[in-house]
């Protein structure tokens, strides 16, 4: 595993050019071929695939954070997922991801929340880079409209736009995440998805993300 800084130089990029910058080419109308695979990034940064046909998988995700299977997910029930999947990133079990953790996630684990430009093998559109394990899988785009912001990385498959779910837990800029400060953006990223302060989220009321979008259609209120 090559030991590199995480996202930093692409995000600034990002951040200085704006999404679209960062999106490339899309199409101009919704894909014909939106039946591809399917990636739901949750808040925390864990990625759950749909096979082609099958339903988007942020309702995986949400069955398996709802602990008590209420059809309600509480703060604590998403500080609980992220604290999880904390776990698995940090390797070494020593309470905090690190660089090489970190790089593990956006080159293994997750490789798409990385701009397209910045994937390990890179990527044409359509394409994702199976990490350091090769191979590739066919995802479904997100249109991108003549002269609109489009969409590249984790913000493609997310209910929010957040660049790189796990760096940008980074409050301190140290290179390391703390559990403390995961479980802060644990926090942040439920008050953002809570919009109406009711202390829970239900899947019928969350946003849709691009993706979902392409392969389902805008959700009427």
């Amino acid at each position: 595993m090559r030991n590199r800084p995480p996202l930093l130089l692409a995000a600034l990029s990002c951040g200085l050019l704006g999404l679209s910058a960062c999106a490339g080419d899309g199409p101009s109308r919704p894909d014909p071929d939106s039946g591809r695979e399917t990636l739901f990034l949750s808040p925390a940064g864990k990625p759950f695939h749909g096979a082609e046909g099958a339903p988007y998988p942020v309702g995986v995700w949400f069955a398996e954070a709802d602990a008590n299977h209420d059809a309600k997910l509480t703060k604590d029930e998403m500080r609980a997922d992220f604290t999880a999947f904390f776990k698995t990133l940090d390797l070494d079990h020593n309470g905090e991801i690190d660089g090489i953790e970190t790089a593990h996630y956006e080159e293994d684990v997750a490789p798409e929340v990385l701009p397209r430009l910045a994937q390990v093998g890179g990527g044409f559109p359509g394409e994702r880079a199976g990490g350091r394990k090769g191979g590739t899988r066919r995802l479904a785009e997100a249109p991108v409209r003549r002269g609109a912001q489009g969409y590249d990385g984790a913000p493609l498959y997310s209910l929010l736009n957040v660049s790189e779910p796990v760096s940008s837990a980074d409050l301190n800029f140290d290179g390391k995440i703390s559990l403390e400060e995961y479980l802060a953006a644990a926090d942040r990223r439920f008050d953002q998805l809570d919009k109406d302060k009711l202390g829970y989220l239900t899947l019928s009321t969350l946003p849709q993300t691009p993706q979902q979008i392409v392969v389902e259609g805008k959700r009427r209120k």
